[in-house]
Parts: C-alpha cells; sequence; structure tokens
C-alpha cells in the first residue's frame, strides 16, 4: 500500500465517521421540536450511559457475572453511594478510583 492510499484511507475514514455526527445536527438544527420529544430526547444520554456503566460493572470479563468475586461491584456501591449523596462528579470519581486502588491491592497480593 502506497502512501497515497494510506492518506485516502484516512480521509476517507475521517469523513465516515463525522458524517454520523454532523449530518443529524446539520439537518435538524433548523426544526423546532415539541417539548414532549425534547423531553425524551433529553433521556437518551443518561440512559446510554447508564447502559454502558451496567456493562462495564455486570459484566467484566464479557458474560455476566453477580458474584462476590466481582469488584467492580465491590467498587461501584460506594462509588454510586457519593455520587447520590454528593452529586458531584469530582468525588464521585475520587472515590471510585480511590477504592478501585484498594480493591486492586488487596486481591492481587
Amino acid at each position: 500500500m502506497n502512501e497515497i492510499n494510506i492518506f485516502l484511507m484516512i480521509i476517507g475514514v475521517a469523513i465516515v465517521s463525522m458524517l454520523p455526527r454532523i449530518l443529524p445536527v446539520a439537518l435538524l438544527s433548523r426544526f423546532e421540536f415539541p417539548p414532549i420529544l425534547k423531553e425524551w430526547l433529553s433521556y437518551i444520554a443518561p440512559a446510554v450511559l447508564g447502559a454502558l456503566t451496567a456493562i462495564s460493572i455486570l459484566a467484566p470479563h464479557g458474560s455476566i457475572d453477580i458474584s462476590v468475586s466481582n469488584i467492580y461491584i465491590w467498587a461501584f456501591i460506594p462509588t454510586f453511594i457519593v455520587a447520590v449523596k454528593t452529586k458531584s462528579l469530582f468525588y464521585t470519581l475520587l472515590v471510585g478510583i480511590i477504592v478501585m486502588a484498594i480493591i486492586y491491592n488487596l486481591t492481587i497480593t
């Protein structure tokens, strides 16, 4: 594969990855949506984030693991409590990182 083909492939991949992001914004930004549709759309991002988080916690190795040996569940519990109590991204991340570090150090020794 020569340099021109590599350059064309990079440009093509950039176009293909950017088009699904730019096209809806360009086409739909001119329309005014009904309030109920706006409210429904506002739930999409938290729902996707929740689904991705649930998969990462409950199936860290590709299959669902709801057991005592799943360290991600143990790290999730105090992190979730801090998130609900403080509603602060900083404290939530801080507690999550600290708990994961403690669990890793306790289990890998």
